[in-house]
């Protein structure tokens, strides 16, 4: 019996969506089967196929808005860090280290470990994707130590000031931000290391991961907001520049929920 490719209606050089990853069809091999000729069609899933359906495919404003959202949720997230770092003066109480290491590991280390696999402003746009999922993993799990150090610290400063712990949404969303970012961090391991995961697609894997890591992050922000509402931040910052800052964390989680969907919840793939 003949076996025909699932795609044979995509001509070469097109790019098309993959279960939600855009590939390139590059090249047509046809292979000799006890005697029958059977058509196979080879796919390009790497990240250069990104970049090039990023660019050849979107149109130019939309590109262009994608890249500038992007290039501002860098210098967003770091602005951030800078002034809450300015604020709270790390070094000079036992408080202070809880709020700056809590935006170090949720507004700074964690957003740039999403946009490194942006197609459109990943500062490392030109290493191979496996390089790219190395350098996530070493963020998320600075991100983890950060978010744990800033835990410990607020613990330890509630302790001696004899004050009770986790009784404001604040305290709760943030404890449980750092419990999930440690066992993300842990679950990625598959994805570094599939023999770890026999019996799972590579695939499968990814999907889960983004989507429990787009979680993940929406819980961090939800906890650099409810941060914000606090006495703390509340009595050096307010009127029209606490809403100008509060746009930081809504902004980065806006920009990583589009590049996160538009990588992986896309429901269009090839058909036969």
């Amino acid at each position: 019996m003949q076996q025909k490719s699932k795609a044979t209606d995509v001509p070469v050089g097109t790019f098309v969506t993959y279960y939600g990853r855009p590939v390139c069809c590059f090249k047509w091999d046809c292979t000799d089967l006890s005697g029958r000729h059977t058509l196979y069609l080879s796919i390009s899933y790497g990240p250069e196929s990104q970049g090039i359906m990023a660019n050849e495919s979107e149109p130019g404003f939309y590109s262009f808005g994608n890249i500038a959202s992007g290039i501002l949720t860098h210098v967003l997230c770091i602005v951030f860090t800078l002034f809450v770092t300015v604020l709270a003066k790390p070094g000079t109480s036992l408080f202070s280290w809880h709020p700056f290491l809590m935006t170090l590991a949720f507004s700074l280390f964690m957003t740039e470990a999403v946009l490194v696999f942006s197609p459109h402003c990943s500062p490392i746009w030109k290493l191979s994707h496996k390089t790219k999922g190395r350098v996530h993993w070493i963020l998320q799990c600075l991100c983890a130590s950060s978010g744990t150090l800033g835990l410990v610290s607020i613990i330890y400063n509630k302790h001696v000031s004899g004050k009770p712990h986790f009784t404001s949404w604040h305290g709760q969303v943030g404890l449980g931000t750092a419990c999930v970012v440690g066992m993300q961090c842990l679950a990625a391991l598959p994805l570094l290391y599939h023999s770890l995961a026999k019996g799972w697609s590579l695939a499968r894997l990814k999907r889960y991961h983004a989507v429990s890591g787009l979680v993940t992050y929406l819980l961090g922000s939800a906890s650099l907001l409810l941060g914000m509402c606090s006495a703390w931040f509340t009595g050096t910052v307010g009127g029209q520049a606490w809403y100008l800052f509060a746009l930081c964390p809504v902004f980065s989680t806006l920009v990583v929920m589009s590049q996160v969907s538009n990588t992986y919840m896309a429901k269009k793939r090839l058909v036969s």
